[in-house]
């Protein structure tokens, strides 16, 4: 008796907000009104519905629910989560595909993970499993995701997230979109008034950004027309208003934006050697011209950037880098960073994490990251309360193996005693505003003693049992009297 055929319709879904791959594409900046984008395999038609209600342009096409809607090319293609649902290789390979000859700038491709299946019941068919209802699903490991993309279409996919990758058609976008993935930091900047700059302040913010930024002054080209026509007509010409923005600002504040940007830098070149390496006449303009003149060439950047990336496999540099980090909290195996200081902590460690990155993507909703210094090892934890709860407990944990390259996730959300964090003010950056209250109330917490026995507060039974113990209970930020 032959088994009944794969009810592939029934893995359409209806949505209510946008899908997980385009979502990520949008907050990539690789969504723009104006440029086409077609769903190939759009299921009911939800993401068309959202993203014409938003003014995009996009169609798209679907054996079940649109088979008669042309398959036409398009910027970005989207074959969100269609792959998983073929039983036949052979129609998978031809799919991606399909997909990728109406793809003009890049194809978003995204199927399920392995930890997708922990909980799912069905039966073994092929490569993957038959469902309850009666639909096929294929799951995937991050790295074997990544390898059957590039054996098929000859082109390197790059991971945005898990279980997500973008391929480009164009060498220089796919460099601007890894460019663009380094972490950034620009320190606080304190004004000498003067007021020829008050007067013209508004005026001078593109050219006040654009500095900051690339650390160097632009070309007239690299500011927008409009923008340079003011600052012609205000203040004379763009060396007399790179002259002023310097006069009401210090030099040890441009020298903090040069380091800064050199580090930015070296860790998109480092992490350039996962794949093809570019040539520089393959970068963006305004990046190349930020690496000449913060390097001199590109070869002396390469020469760098793999010196960081030969440290990232030494396990002693990465203990020290740790123990020398001015932000993070450090523990004898790991430094724990929140993610909106990345971007200060050694640039040893900042190319280490974005070695994680290159396998994983981004955990979009994770924010704080553990460098492990004993394992080659790097994680990805999400505390969703983080602002809001004094001793915030741990909902789900990304970790990439880089010497096995594996990303394994793991769930706490169901978990009656999840960890929890305690001195949060450890984990930020050096100016971040939250540091004060958070420094406030573990001082008030060391003062009740309640860190007297640690082993026993990193959970969440312990750390209540230990306030119980002391007659304490907590009010938002503050310790109070129970």
């Amino acid at each position: 008796m032959s088994s009944p055929p794969v009810a592939r319709h029934k893995t359409a879904l209806t949505r209510v907000a946008l899908s997980r791959p385009l979502a990520t594409a949008a907050a990539d900046g690789l969504l723009a009104v104006g440029e086409s984008i077609f769903d190939y395999g759009c299921g009911k038609g939800d993401d068309i519905r959202h993203l014409r209600a938003l003014g995009y342009d996009i169609d798209g096409w679907d054996p079940t629910h649109r088979p008669r809607a042309e398959r036409r090319p398009a910027h970005v293609v989207n074959l969100g989560y269609v792959i998983n649902v073929i039983e036949s290789p052979g129609e998978r390979a031809e799919t991606l595909h399909s997909a990728w000859n109406l793809t003009e700038g890049v194809l978003v491709v995204s199927a399920r993970m392995t930890w997708d299946a922990r909980d799912l019941v069905g039966r073994p068919m092929g490569d993957g499993l038959v469902t309850r209802t009666g639909s096929f699903q294929k799951f995937y490991e991050q790295s074997e995701l990544a390898r059957w993309i590039e054996e098929k279409l000859g082109a390197q996919p790059h991971a945005a997230a898990p279980g997500i990758f973008y391929v480009f058609r164009d060498d220089a976008a796919a460099q601007r979109f890894l460019a663009s993935r380094v972490y950034t930091y620009r320190p606080r900047v304190t004004i000498d008034p003067q007021l020829q700059y008050e007067a013209n302040q508004l005026v001078l913010e593109p050219l006040f950004a654009f500095m900051r930024h690339h650390a160097r002054a632009p070309r007239p080209s690299e500011l927008p027309a409009d923008a340079l026509q003011t600052i012609h007509e205000a203040i004379g010409s763009l060396g007399q208003a790179r002259r002023l923005i310097r006069q009401v600002t210090e030099d040890s504040y441009w020298d903090e934006v040069t380091a800064h940007r050199r580090a930015e830098l070296l860790n998109y070149v480092a992490l350039s050697r996962f794949g093809r390496r570019p040539r520089f006449s393959q970068l963006d303009e305004s990046l190349g011209r930020d690496i000449r003149t913060l390097f001199g060439t590109y070869a002396e950047a390469c020469v760098q950037a793999d010196r960081l990336l030969l440290a990232c496999g030494d396990q002693a540099m990465l203990y020290v880098n740790a123990r020398s980090s001015k932000v993070g909290k450090q523990t004898p195996s790991a430094l724990y960073v929140y993610r909106s200081a990345m971007a200060e902590i050694p640039p040893v460690l900042q190319v280490y994490e974005g070695c994680a990155r290159v396998l994983a993507g981004t955990v979009d909703q994770a924010n704080m990251i553990k460098l492990s210094v004993t394992q080659p090892q790097v994680s990805y934890l999400t505390y969703p309360d983080f602002d809001r709860d004094p001793h915030p407990t741990l909902r789900s944990a990304i970790t990439v193996n880089l010497r096995k390259l594996t990303v394994e996730w793991r769930d706490y959300s169901r978990s009656e005693n999840p960890p929890l964090l305690h001195r949060k003010e450890e984990f930020l950056g050096g100016d971040d505003p939250r540091r004060p209250l958070y420094e406030r109330l573990t001082r008030s917490e060391m003062r009740a003693g309640l860190y007297e026995n640690p082993e026993r507060i990193g959970t969440l039974n312990g750390w209540q049992a230990t306030l119980a113990a002391a007659g304490v209970a907590l009010r938002g930020h503050r310790l109070v009297r129970g």
